[in-house]
């Protein structure tokens, strides 16, 4: 699996074959935007939060949606099991999202035409587009935790980014997002880059001046998260080496980090709290690197909860 910036080269900016698609949603966006204007308003049905892509609704339904917020985007069949699960545990998470993505299933089979458009290797593959944009794919079954972590963190490394599907729907009558969202504007273009620490530079610089910004605290932590993500070693196993070396702070931090894009966060905050007892002169910076994980998560969230109680215990 891999996140947000770290694509293929397949899926490298202007890879997907989408050209003719764009220039003929870029000429019927003309053409809305002046019936709008002779009927003095949007009108339509609201915007679904899970449907299929054919080759009718391309254009408005991964073009133009994606302009608006994350798009995810399952190239499956039904002959694979792992592409009828993925469909299930996506359609799931969409709704629970509430709007923050939308999810578009392409069945190969069906519309080979469609899915022909992301030269995929293999099926099923998952690709997140933002702005038109391939941001993260992965290829494969994965399990909804990780499917869960996966989609958080396409979602932080867009954040502020995109008007959301509630600004677009105002889009007609003249309203836009926040002048405080622009601040983002250099963060996602350093992401764009592939320069997380540039992109990390930026989303402190807007904490200093505003320390409660939720939205630029999950955005630099995921950042930070993503950036460890793409330095490791691939060619050793961050558990096992972890295992191997128990004292190493370095090689628990990256069992952790592997455990959390695995989406198994419950053993990634275990191995750290026992890491407070095993390495105790390193104790403020296991601390850290917990709290910043946390950060990750909503603050109810039981295993963040339970993670927090024993924490404290190991450091007091």
């Amino acid at each position: 699996m891999t996140f947000p910036q770290s694509t293929p080269n397949r899926f490298v900016a202007g890879a997907i074959d989408l050209g003719e698609v764009k220039a003929r949603a870029e000429a019927r966006a003309q053409a809305e935007a002046q019936a709008k204007a002779t009927s003095g308003g949007e009108t339509g049905p609201g915007v679904e939060l899970v449907a299929t892509l054919t080759m009718d609704n391309v254009e408005e339904e991964l073009i133009k949606r994606s302009a608006q917020v994350p798009v995810i985007v399952l190239i499956g069949t039904s002959r694979s099991p792992d592409s009828e699960q993925l469909q299930t545990d996506f359609r799931l998470l969409a709704h629970q999202a509430g709007g923050t993505f939308v999810f578009r299933y392409i069945d190969a089979d069906a519309t080979p035409q469609v899915a022909q458009m992301f030269g995929i290797a293999g099926l099923p593959t998952v690709v997140a587009l933002a702005a038109g944009q391939p941001i993260a794919n992965f290829e494969g079954g994965q399990p909804l935790a990780a499917l869960q972590q996966w989609v958080e963190a396409v979602v932080a490394a867009v954040a502020g980014q995109l008007p959301g599907l509630s600004a677009a729907s105002t889009e007609s009558s003249g309203t836009t997002g926040s002048a405080e969202d622009s601040r983002f504007a250099p963060a996602t273009e350093k992401l764009n880059a592939g320069d997380f620490s540039g992109a990390i530079e930026v989303y402190e610089s807007i904490l200093a001046q505003d320390p409660k910004n939720a939205e630029a605290l999950a955005a630099r932590d995921n950042a930070r998260l993503l950036m460890r993500l793409q330095q490791a070693d691939r060619n050793t196993d961050p558990i096992a080496a972890a295992d191997a070396e128990p004292h190493n702070v370095e090689r628990v931090f990256a069992a952790a980090d592997a455990l959390i894009a695995a989406g198994d966060a419950e053993a990634a905050f275990s191995r750290l709290v026992v890491a407070l007892s095993q390495i105790p002169e390193e104790k403020l910076l296991i601390r850290d690197r917990l709290l910043e994980l946390f950060a990750l998560f909503d603050a109810a969230d039981v295993r963040v909860l339970n993670a927090r109680a024993q924490m404290a215990n190991a450091l007091f």
